[in-house]
């Protein structure tokens, strides 16, 4: 899921006057008396993905539900955040949509502060049927209520042309450590002038890789305690961060299109990243060949880190409104449980679930020739099952806005570590009172 930049999700909103939330919305309030609907509106972002999912399903589903009407509005992510909020802090589920899509980052914000707003699928949707570590984001008291969606499995993508000058093999940059990454970054630099990697020193996502590789998060296991003084997973992630700076083996970039523009201009030799970077790289066409992908770098010294984490990713949530139930039955019979859907998303979108009945088949088995003919998928699959499940609880992007700053101290050599978190976990403590 590529919004992994950071939006606020304000908890203690003020009732809002309903017409704020405008645009899109297709359901009546939970207590009407109209008979069950047939027609779903549905939110999500990104044209290129969620909406084309949805389109996929939307398709198979009409086939044999041809009086259900299904209509897909796109929004962007931060737009969505902000119409749930204006909307539920109203008391009304007027004008807002039968399912929405959320970012499993901020699932928990929305499920804890409005525990009445979304339908409890735990009759049809079982956690255990997907990728273990969503069931932290997407359920509450033992009450499943997201449909868990795409995975954000990271991966190492390397230019294998650029190790080779620098003489390396790809088995030289498979299941290495962080420590080892940089050791090769600065010999990949020497030899081709490339940089390793290209990072937004105010974006915190691969912080967030390498807590997760660790199963340690900004907060303790109840989602809501601040977990930075005392977290050794936190501070040898924020020890690594510094010494990829300071090995010189970064090339800024200040947004999205920089991002991208590094590795597609062939200025950098690898991205860490979530599997959903892969249309981006392939958009390059003159690269294919040169590229694979291995498992993400582990953190050395925290001995819990392995080498598979998780970047972004999202979830569909069915809201307890009028249209419910066929809502709830276009979710459940698609992205619930269809493995063949699954398989056409992965083919015609590059959509990897997290449903693991569907993390086989054919389309999983394809190779890649951009990637030397890699079974990238199939990889990526594997490493989903991995991934260790943490409590991703309420407060991500507060955390993120704190750190954002006493980070950028950090680096400039104006704190060092220890004061760093402890400042941090001082301002989280008093705001999160």
């Amino acid at each position: 899921m590529k919004n992994w930049k950071k939006v606020l999700l304000p908890l203690a909103a003020s009732a809002l006057m309903l017409s704020a939330c405008s645009g899109g919305g297709g359901g009546t309030t939970a207590s009407s008396s109209d008979p069950e609907k047939k027609e779903i509106t549905i939110w999500a972002w990104d044209p290129n993905f969620n909406i084309a999912a949805l389109n996929l399903a939307k398709e198979k589903y009409a086939k044999d539900h041809p009086d259900v009407t299904i209509n897909i509005i796109e929004n962007a992510q931060a737009d969505i955040v902000q119409k749930l909020n204006t909307g539920l802090n109203s008391g009304t589920t007027k004008g807002l949509p039968n399912v929405v899509l959320i970012e499993d980052y901020r699932a928990q914000n929305f499920l804890q502060a409005y525990p009445d707003s979304f339908r409890d699928m735990s009759a049809t949707i079982k956690a255990e049927d997907f990728a273990d570590y969503k069931a932290g984001p997407t359920s509450v008291d033992g009450k499943q209520y997201g449909i868990p969606f795409d995975s954000g499995v990271t991966g190492l993508y390397v230019r294998t042309d650029y190790l080779e000058q620098a003489g390396y093999t790809l088995e030289d940059v498979t299941n290495i450590d962080w420590d080892q990454f940089i050791e090769i970054g600065k010999k990949v630099k020497e030899a081709t002038g490339k940089a390793m990697l290209t990072q937004d020193p105010n974006d915190l996502g691969i912080l967030r890789i390498m807590l997760q590789s660790a199963g340690s998060w900004y907060l303790k296991e109840d989602g809501v305690t601040p977990n930075i003084v005392g977290n050794a997973a936190f501070k040898e992630s924020l020890e690594v961060y510094k010494a990829l700076f300071d090995a010189d083996i970064v090339k800024m970039n200040s947004d999205w299109s920089q991002f991208v523009a590094a590795f597609n201009s062939g200025e950098v030799a690898s991205v860490p990243t979530g599997n959903w970077i892969t249309p981006s790289i392939k958009a390059e066409a003159s690269q294919s060949g040169k590229w694979a992908v291995v498992p993400i770098p582990s953190l050395k010294d925290t001995a819990d880190s392995i080498n598979a984490s998780n970047s972004g990713g999202s979830s569909w949530y069915v809201m307890n409104m009028d249209g419910q139930e066929t809502a709830a039955d276009f979710m459940s019979t698609t992205f619930g449980s269809d493995a063949e859907l699954y398989q056409e998303m992965l083919s015609k979108i590059g959509v990897l679930g997290t449903l693991k009945a569907a993390s086989g088949g054919t389309a999983y088995e394809e190779a890649d020739e951009f990637f030397q003919g890699q079974k990238i998928y199939s990889d990526f699959a594997k490493w989903t099952t991995e991934v260790p499940k943490v409590n991703y609880g309420l407060h991500t992007y507060v955390i993120e806005d704190i750190l954002s700053a006493e980070v950028q101290n950090y680096l400039s050599g104006a704190k060092d570590v220890d004061a760093v978190m402890k400042d941090a976990q001082a301002q989280a403590e008093a705001q999160l009172k």
